[in-house]
């Protein structure tokens, strides 16, 4: 654990030695040619993407994978040197010149993201590291395959002038989380023919790839040179469909505790916070949590969400409130600064991330992405 003792009003555990773990998993899933790209966008899905990123890099991932460039830079910023990172979600006057710097591997659509990279290598004077990354069929980010002529006939025109080197083409998945969905034949489909179409117009890209993390678990024909996982890395199951973490051989790294602030008495028939949408069936104990939806306690899991308190797993009583909610005790009265477990890995029969995804009718990727900075994170095996 860390040096300092972990703060009692609320903490995010994070475990990279489960990280280490959940990489070496996903390593033995794919081809030994294959290299695995560890995604930390969204400072590592909550987790935090420079000590998650080095832990994941340790347990050897071959490359790093932002949204943004800031993010991108902010990792080279940490030391972070010597592997390749990309990033992918680029926006008019975003700084090109900082990425070529860098060495970043720079994500390129559209002809305006390669007219302005091409102008900020030419400003800087050094190669741009750019990979094309083709629609072909989510229907998000990247190039439609009637432009996709287009795009690699000036890419390869800017490369020959020395101002960029396409070292990717790349596209990514809509439903690899449904398993046999028929959309997923069809986008591989798509994109080795546009692979065909550029490779035989002249790239000679280090990497080719499409598969997130459900595709790097389950379609190794989409596996290619490189797989993205991102959420598998954090041991969360991209989708209940593909299976719980723990059969797809996956540990949870995020464990949200806090402690009990307040245990007290009341009578039946008291209303429990705003709205008084719970209110006491009989005589009971409340406990206050001090985490709320400021925290990225998800509202919508007002009544429904999960908590484990002592030996017993007990629900949101009324709705959560910015900084704390409550939980109905059943006339227990455990002592306050007791140990309250929102999630972790379920090894104490303590919920998990997908417990609150189905409490707040949303996915586990939210729910560990958005617990908020006022949490502090305790990384353990550091």
């Amino acid at each position: 654990m860390t040096e300092t003792p972990p703060p009692r009003r609320a903490r995010a555990e994070i475990d990279l030695r489960a990280l280490r773990a959940n990489v070496r998993t996903l390593r033995a899933r794919v081809a030994p040619h294959v290299r695995i790209m560890a995604v930390v966008k969204a400072d590592a899905y909550g987790h935090g993407a420079v000590r998650c990123a080095r832990a994941a890099l340790e347990a050897g991932a071959d490359w790093l994978g932002t949204a943004t460039p800031h993010e991108a830079l902010a990792l080279r910023a940490a030391g972070i040197t010597d592997v390749p990172v990309m990033c992918w979600l680029w926006t008019p006057g975003d700084p090109w010149d900082q990425g070529i710097e860098a060495g970043l591997d720079m994500s390129v659509s559209g002809m305006w993201a390669l007219e302005e990279v091409v102008g900020a290598a030419k400003a800087v004077g050094k190669t741009a590291r750019i990979q094309l990354k083709a629609d072909t069929g989510l229907g998000r980010n990247g190039c439609q395959p009637a432009d996709w002529p287009e795009l690699v006939g000036a890419a390869l025109k800017a490369e020959v002038d020395g101002l960029v080197k396409v070292t990717g083409l790349w596209s990514h998945l809509a439903c690899a989380d449904e398993p046999h969905h028929p959309s997923i034949a069809a986008q591989l489909d798509v994109f080795r023919s546009l692979l065909d179409h550029a490779e035989q117009a002249g790239v000679r890209p280090e990497v080719r790839h499409i598969a997130n993390s459900p595709a790097t678990l389950t379609l190794p024909e989409a596996h290619f040179d490189l797989v993205r996982p991102g959420i598998a890395i954090y041991g969360v199951s991209p989708s209940p469909e593909l299976g719980t973490s723990a059969e797809l051989g996956l540990r949870p790294v995020m464990s949200l505790k806090a402690s009990v602030a307040l245990v007290k008495h009341v009578p039946a028939g008291h209303g429990v916070s705003y709205g008084h949408h719970y209110v006491t069936g009989a005589d009971t104990t409340l406990g206050l949590v001090p985490l709320g939806y400021a925290d990225g306690v998800p509202r919508h899991a007002s009544g429904r969400g999960p908590v484990l308190v002592g030996d017993t797993v007990r629900t949101v009583a009324g709705r959560v409130a910015m900084d704390q909610f409550v939980v109905d005790l059943g006339g227990d009265t455990p002592e306050p600064g007791t140990e309250a477990v929102l999630f972790g890995p379920g090894d104490r029969g303590e919920p998990t991330a997908e417990d609150w995804a189905v409490a707040a009718d949303t996915i586990a990727y939210e729910i560990v992405t958005r617990i908020g900075a006022r949490v502090p994170r305790v990384y353990l095996d550091e």
